[in-house]
Formats: structure tokens, sequence, C-alpha cells
């Protein structure tokens, strides 16, 4: 069977918080042929509450954490494609890491892997069934139009 080929182009756009703070939302973009698999039938979202700035975005030793947990966990589920990052948001004192993974169970493994060589952070775990990927399509719908800057 051919290595399913998972695209690897990202936007950020920015939307609003149900209260009117700022949330930078980032997605990948062109996941069809994943969706279409029927296989990542699971959403797992990983929350880290964290104390922001005047606008309840990151201070900078939070979001340089961030910024390498994200390029850790891509690049381990690169390598081993169990579980798809398919959003972030980030904004109003919190960081979502968004997953689509065909096992829970090796997902938690290959995570906790991942995480070993960071510092304990305030992780939160929430996962479900969304086999028609609902949540990245209504995500999706926050990408601002390629026509416009």
């Amino acid at each position: 069977m051919a290595k399913l080929k998972i695209s690897n182009d990202w936007w950020t756009a920015p939307a609003e918080s149900d209260n009117g703070n700022l949330i930078l939302v980032t997605g990948r973009r062109d996941l069809q042929n994943v969706i279409e698999t029927g296989r990542y039938r699971y959403r797992v979202e990983v929350s880290w509450c964290y104390e922001g700035n005047d606008r309840l975005l990151p201070q900078y030793a939070d979001s340089k954490i961030m910024e390498e947990v994200t390029d850790a966990l891509n690049e381990c589920f690169d390598k081993d494609p169990i579980a798809i990052m398919t959003g972030i948001y980030t904004g109003d004192g919190r960081r979502d890491w968004v997953f689509y993974t065909h096992s829970l169970h090796i997902f938690q493994r290959k995570f906790n892997e991942v995480m070993s060589p960071f510092p304990a952070l305030p992780l939160q775990f929430e996962a479900e069934e969304d086999p028609d990927w609902q949540e990245y399509r209504e995500m999706c719908e926050c990408e601002v139009g390629s026509g416009e800057d």
C-alpha cells in the first residue's frame, strides 16, 4: 500500500473568542485525502492554560516551549502518522493542539515519548469520535481567502 501523503501546508488567521479576545488559529490545508481514508476517527485536543500577557497571548518563555513542543510532535507524527496535527489555537490564556488519530492508546504512548524531554506542563486532554472531521471543517472556515492579504 502506498504511503499516505499528508500536507505540510499551514495557514494562520485571527479569530475572536466568545469574550472578544484574540485567538490565533493555525490550520493544516489539504487533508481531504486523509479524511477519505476513514481511518482517523478520533479527535484529540490537548490544552495548556497559561498566564498570558495583557492581550492574553503567551509570555515569551511559554511561547518558546509551545513552539518546541509543536515541532517535536509534528516531527514524531510525520515519521509515524499514527496521528495528524490539524490545528493550533492560541490566545485567551490557552493553547490547544488538535489531532486526529486512529488509535487513542498508541497516540497516548507516542505523545508521552515526545514530551519526556520537556518539563512537566499543565496539559489537559479531551478525546472523542469525529469520523466526519467536523471540528477540522469548522476550523477551515476561519482561513482567510487566498486572494486577501
